[in-house]
Order: C-alpha cells, then structure tokens, then sequence
C-alpha cells in the first residue's frame, strides 16, 4: 500500500502507525454493499489513468445514475461514452491497465477509492445494456478503500447533464462539435455530421 515516499512522509509526521491501521481497518478487495450504493447511485467519479512512461492523467467520468454497476465481488463496469474523440484514458489503459477511481458522494459526504486493472471493450456483453456506449470498461478491484470525508463539500445533484444517454433520451449535439473546424474532421456517423 505505502512506497518509500509515503513512508518517508508518514515517518515525518510520526502517522505510520495510523498508515498502517487505515490500512488493517479500511483496504479490502470485495466491494461492501455500502461501496455498491455509493458507486451504483454516482453520476460521476474521476478516473486516473498512465500511459506507458507513467505520464499520468485524470479524467471526469458522468452518466445517469446507475451508469457504473458492481458486476461481481470485485469487478465494475461502466459505458465508454461518445467524447471528444482524445481517448486519453482509454488509450492509456490499452498500454498501462493499472487505474483508480474516485467516487464522491456529495449528498451525504463519503467517498471511495477503487484501484484496479481495467479491460476495455467493444464485445462486451452488457453494451446493449448500457444505451449510447461505444465501448464498457471493466476494473478488476486490486484495492477498495474508504476516504476520510471531512473536506468534502455537501452539495446536491438537481438534474443529470443532458448529453448523458439514457433510455427514451436522445442526447443533444454538443455546440462545439457543431463548429466548422471541428465539424470536417468528425467521424463517419456522428450526428454533428449531417
């Protein structure tokens, strides 16, 4: 859990004792049913991701509610949505698998943290479930652990973004795709074409 570096800090504060029980009380490798309501109800978490050198990147992740789903004790799985076209984290994880997410419940100030290796695919059999994926990503949990929540500010979700897919909801074309610099270079079939 600790590298040299946290150690190093841990033995400055005089908190590796406290390192190391979080560790003994808060890691586990099966999600509880408590990390499954707060990953399930989410409408976003944040996603870090390296490539191949270690050049880290983080990246906001947002759906409907329900849009992230425990599959199995230690396995999630979430929809890889039309984007930007970038793929910076899913390409990073096609040459570096490891990753963490970050979830946030605002509502009633907790959070997790998920760390794990990720797959990603277009094959997958819950795509069909998942309305607007182009691809579902699976973590396999290496690590779960809670995090203290006393910084977290409490704020309330009052309407899941509009471009998040859903069944019925038919996501509107964002402004920016609609511009003539980008509007050349989009992807045969993507509604900001035509």
């Amino acid at each position: 859990m600790y590298h040299e570096g946290a150690r190093r800090l841990q033995d400055r504060f005089q908190t590796r004792a406290l390192a190391d029980r979080l560790v003994e009380v808060t890691v586990h490798t099966e999600f509880t049913d408590d990390d499954r309501r707060l990953i399930e109800r989410s409408a976003m978490f944040f996603l870090a991701t390296a490539d191949e050198h270690g050049q880290p990147d983080c990246s906001f992740k947002g759906g409907r509610p329900g849009f992230v789903r425990v599959v199995d004790p230690r396995t999630l799985a979430f929809p890889s949505y039309d984007g930007n076209g970038m793929f910076r984290s899913l390409g990073n994880v096609s040459v570096n698998p490891q990753v963490g997410l970050l979830f946030i419940d605002f509502e009633r100030p907790r959070r997790v943290r998920v760390s794990g290796v990720a797959t990603v695919r277009d094959d997958d059999p819950l795509l069909a479930e998942f309305e607007g994926a182009q691809l579902v990503v699976r973590v396999a949990a290496t690590r779960i652990f809670p995090n203290c929540p006393r910084y977290i500010p409490t704020m309330q979700l009052t309407e899941p973004s509009p471009y998040s897919p859903g069944p019925g909801c038919t996501p509107p074309i964002p402004e920016w795709k609609r511009r003539p610099v980008f509007r050349e270079v989009l992807p045969p079939g993507d509604p900001a074409r035509e």
